[in-house]
């Protein structure tokens, strides 16, 4: 089978498609035919030597992948062979067979084509289960960075559908427009003085929640964003790795700081992510009250440009790469 490496770091020339052997389930396993690959920013980190796979796992780039199972493994209960699915990895989605634990295979939610899906369950679960973590409730405020992203554009509307106000950061005027359309209640200009805004539209409450993506460089802004019994979320190092941060600050607003990777996980612990966003999130995106992300579909062979297309200004929603497009022609489409 085709799939996709970076056999030497570097830029989108670093990869590579590639010949080989189609990977067989095991115990436990399911074997799925791939219709698309969301792309993530982690796909850049790992092509460019930053953020390998965990060991045993392949060095194929890809976290989520959407398709058809085709083989069982032993002891799997539950699927059967042509079902459609989304597939949750920790590595192996850029290729044309991916094999995981059954437990982190999930239906496609309602409505929604198979190409188009395939960008949404890496989010869902980051943001599902960050917000798990962060307590996240109705009557929060919750500050999204990065908010035009993938993970960014779903977890405005997350915390909309739980009853939340939402304020975002976004770094140009077309981004900005695009948060508000999600349903942000106030989208920022990062380029500013970001955290007084973030205390003005507050009442100088400032955000219960926190979900961050820049570490380093906005640890001690988010501290002083944070309201009294805040907590910050840091699931991505696009500022840095490491900086300086106020205990006396963070002690005196009885607040909390907690760094996640959705990567890493036990597989039981991703299982369990998966079941959630199953029967969490898919009836918000079947009743409307979460709508599929802007998505940008590439072709596999043109892989460089999606990660040219992800690291350009301006990105926004989800880019896949698209596999085997008849087969996600001929799956559910989502009604306008």
């Amino acid at each position: 089978m085709h799939a996709i490496l970076a056999p030497e770091p570097g830029g989108p020339e670093a990869l590579r498609i590639t010949e080989v052997e189609r990977p067989a389930p095991g115990p436990g396993e399911v074997l799925v035919r791939v219709v698309a690959a969301g792309v993530n920013r982690a796909d850049i980190l790992q092509r460019e030597g930053h953020y390998p796979p965990p060991p045993g796992h392949p060095d194929i780039i890809g976290l989520e992948v959407s398709g058809v199972v085709a083989e069982l493994g032993e002891g799997v209960t539950g699927w059967r062979p042509g079902q459609e699915c989304l597939v949750l990895l920790a590595a192996g989605g850029y290729a044309e067979y991916v094999v995981a634990p059954a437990g982190q295979l999930v239906p496609p939610p309602p409505g929604v084509d198979l190409v188009e899906a395939a960008g949404l369950l890496e989010v869902a679960a980051t943001v599902v289960s960050n917000m798990d973590l962060a307590r996240l409730s109705a009557g929060d405020v919750l500050l999204v960075h990065g908010g035009a992203g993938g993970v960014g554009s779903f977890a405005i509307q997350y915390g909309k559908a739980l009853g939340c106000t939402v304020l975002t950061t976004a770094g140009s005027a077309e981004n900005l427009d695009y948060c508000r359309a999600l349903g942000a209640d106030h989208a920022i200009d990062y380029h500013g003085d970001w955290v007084a805004t973030v205390m003005e539209v507050t009442d100088r409450h400032g955000a219960d929640v926190i979900l961050d993506i820049m570490g380093a460089q906005y640890l001690p802004l988010n501290v002083r964003a944070l309201a009294v019994g805040g907590r910050q979320v840091t699931i991505g190092l696009q500022g840095g790795r490491k900086g300086e941060l106020d205990l006396g600050a963070l002690l005196r607003k009885r607040a909390s700081i907690h760094a996640t990777s959705l990567r890493f996980r036990p597989v039981a612990e991703k299982a369990a992510i998966c079941e959630r966003v199953t029967r969490s999130v898919w009836p918000m995106l079947a009743e409307g009250l979460i709508q599929p992300l802007h998505t940008q579909r590439v072709p596999f062979n043109e892989v460089r440009r999606a990660h040219e297309l992800m690291a350009a200004p301006g990105h926004r929603g989800k880019i896949v790469l698209v596999v085997d497009e008849a087969s996600g022609a001929g799956s559910t489409r989502r009604t306008e």
